[in-house]
């Protein structure tokens, strides 16, 4: 299954709203260690959607010479707006984190 097709499916709602710094404190202890594990899961949650997307995009790119071009601006919207819909991945990596989905270790 692809990254964009397991974040359509998870329960994270695409608004943007205030979180409880309570809970985000909880987890670690230490507020701003907490904002770093989720700003660096959101990273690479883009990461992985942007890399997916290319290559995406890039095998469509190569059936086009067989195809017209009507059928390959169909398909390339078609996935732009799946992917245009997603939450964004700062809101997904925050409810991974919140829901104890997250795994991180601390360094000393």
């Amino acid at each position: 299954m692809s990254k964009i097709a397991d974040y359509q499916q998870s329960t994270t709602t695409g608004v943007i709203g205030t979180q409880n710094l309570d809970e985000i404190f909880s987890n670690t202890g230490n507020l701003y260690q907490s904002i770093v594990i989720i700003a660096r899961r959101a990273n690479q949650i883009a990461n992985e959607l942007k890399t997916e997307l290319h290559f995406k995009l890039e095998d469509m790119r190569k059936i086009t010479d067989e195809i017209d071009e009507i059928t390959e601006s169909r398909e390339q919207i078609e996935l732009s707006k799946k992917y245009e819909k997603l939450a964004h991945p700062t809101l997904i990596a925050t409810s991974e984190f919140l829901d104890g989905n997250l795994e991180y270790k601390q360094l000393d």
